[in-house]
């Protein structure tokens, strides 16, 4: 590998991601040999204070992503080589070291046939082939043919050596060098605790301290220690890689006319083309949805800095982890927010590699209407506000959504927005401004006697309950859009709940668990003298009209009529 060791994350080095985590050990000694920091720090392994940990993260300069959840790591590493080959266009190798145990993710196989559709032939994936897993042994054992065909099959140029022989590995990765348009597979054979006496290829030691056996397998290592003078050097990388400007806004504000009707998803679209017109390292990718999310009005503008990921969810994420790392691209990820339930460990593992990505979430809740509940997404609020250091947002109309976007794309970290399949009337002026953390208050009066609290679709729910309410029985409400549901505006909701006398209204097209209402009634949870009643899909829904649908699970402008009179006479 090609790295300055002054600067471990400097853009120009070779990358190297340990997908198999559990062997942190040996990654740390092997920086420490670099003369990165002392042996000595070695001693320190998974102390409280000390950042060598169980598995990698990165809080070490040397480390770009925390691995351990095994099978993400070579995603990650398609998404560095894609943007070293396409957007840095950089000399730039990235390794990565995947166990057999772990090569039975299918997030594996979605990586490698990403690497190979895109001809990343600056990518090596070492296939470590021990045997062993954790508790027993792998499918294949030792069978390397089964593991270079099956490899070969996804369009990796394969070369099988033994893992023990350095020689052969380094010739290999100068063979891997040679290759184009072909990412390489370095296939390992190895064994598991080798040169450990009596225990080498035996199950049940993984993870385990030696014990009884420690005196006996350190005297024998020791023996084996040939003592040389010889400092390992590092090879400085061939040519620098300039710093990237991921400074970013709108290019002109929103420009819609009050009344107006546009999705929130079609806003998106129009939305990541002024942002993209700012910053030229701003990307976008879809899992083949990109005509349903509007990302394709981004690829059209800018087809070359459109990542097309196909139905693979899993790996669409970890790419798109992989592309922001070291500050070169500010990746905007998307596809209906129900598909992302099943990238939930590459997210929470996302935010402990402080992965900078944007997920951009359409189809929300049951006002999808026909398609039924398998594209109805109604989990994905509670998942994306349980994710540490994400940012939330729910925008109503085209404006906020447009303001939604470039708040998130100037965020650094995770930011998550849901987008909606209905055109919503524009309610907001061009010039709003809007804020992380703030919410807007839509109708206010001094005679105002329950808060009611909605989101895009059901916002409009609000606003013609109030009238019904106003007209029909005398009582006057005031409307509050939360627009950022994390970090949410508990400032505003407590004092505009105070001022209607603690009666609150929650509606949303979600699941009740960790969805509007539960952030709403987390922020108010110690303050007395406060109700609340949420309005949310209450059990799996049916396919329907999405009127219908609204109506029948409770979140429509008829049904919190009712829940305001209710509150109103208890």
């Amino acid at each position: 590998m090609r790295f300055s060791l002054h600067d471990p994350r400097d853009a120009a080095n070779d990358r190297f991601i340990l997908s198999k985590g559990h062997a942190a050990p040996i990654l740390y000694a092997a920086w420490a040999e670099t003369g990165l920091f002392p042996v000595e720090d070695l001693l320190n392994l998974r102390k409280i204070d000390s950042d060598l940990e169980g598995h990698p993260t990165p809080r070490l300069n040397f480390v770009d992503v925390a691995t351990g959840s095994l099978g993400q790591g070579l995603s990650i590493a398609a998404g560095m080589a894609y943007v070293g080959k396409y957007f840095d266009k950089a000399p730039y190798r990235v390794y990565c070291v995947i166990g057999d145990g772990e090569s039975a993710e299918g997030s594996v196989w979605e990586a490698l046939s990403f690497a190979s559709n895109n001809k990343l032939d600056n990518l090596v994936a070492v296939f470590d082939i021990n045997r062993l897993g954790q508790s027993e042994a792998t499918p294949f054992g030792h069978n390397m043919t089964i593991y270079q065909s099956r490899i070969e099959a996804f369009g990796f140029h394969t070369i099988v050596v033994n893992g023990h022989d350095c020689e052969a590995l380094l010739n290999a990765f100068e063979e891997a060098k040679t290759i184009k348009d072909k990412p390489t597979a370095v296939i390992a054979q190895t064994f598991k605790g080798h040169g450990f006496p009596d225990i080498t290829d035996k199950v049940y030691w993984h993870g385990k301290a030696l014990g009884d056996k420690s005196e006996s397998v350190i005297n024998h290592l020791q023996s084996k220690i040939v003592s040389s003078k010889n400092e390992l050097k590092a090879l400085l990388p061939e040519v620098k890689v300039p710093p990237v400007d991921l400074s970013v806004r709108l290019s002109e504000p929103p420009n819609y006319s009050k009344g107006q009707k546009i999705a929130t998803r079609e806003a998106y679209g129009i939305a990541l083309v002024k942002l993209g017109k700012t910053c030229d390292r701003l990307i976008s990718m879809d899992g083949d949805t990109k005509n349903s999310t509007f990302a394709e009005t981004f690829k059209k503008s800018f087809p070359d800095r459109y990542i097309e990921c196909y139905i693979a969810e899993q790996n669409l994420v970890g790419v798109a982890i992989g592309a922001g790392c070291r500050n070169r691209t500010i990746p905007f990820v998307s596809t209906f927010a129900s598909f992302f339930t099943r990238t939930f460990d590459q997210l929470r593992m996302g935010a402990i590699s402080q992965a900078n990505i944007k997920c951009v979430g359409s189809h929300c809740g049951v006002s999808i209407g026909e398609d039924g509940p398998s594209q109805m997404a109604l989990e994905d609020l509670a998942m994306f506000r349980s994710i540490p250091n994400a940012i939330v947002f729910y925008p109503t109309d085209a404006v906020s959504m447009e303001r939604a976007a470039e708040l998130a794309a100037q965020y650094k970290g995770i930011a998550f927005i849901r987008t909606s399949r209905p055109a919503t009337s524009i309610l907001y002026d061009n010039n709003e401004s809007f804020a992380i953390g703030k919410a807007k208050i839509i109708k206010k009066s001094s005679s105002d006697k329950v808060l009611l609290i909605g989101a895009c679709v059901t916002l409009f729910e609000c606003l013609k309950a109030s009238e019904i309410l106003e007209n029909q029985h005398n009582i006057n409400a005031r409307i509050i859009d939360p627009f950022s549901i994390k970090p949410i505006d508990s400032e505003t909701i407590l004092a505009n709940a105070i001022e209607v006398g603690g009666r609150i209204v929650t509606v949303e097209d979600h699941y009740p668990e960790g969805g509007i209402g539960e952030a709403v009634a987390g922020c108010l949870s110690e303050q007395p003298n406060i109700r609340i009643k949420k309005l949310a899909i209450q059990e799996i829904p049916r396919s329907g009209p999405p009127s219908v649908l609204m109506e029948k699970y409770g979140i429509d402008a008829s049904s919190i009529v009712r829940s305001v009179l209710a509150l109103l006479n208890n």
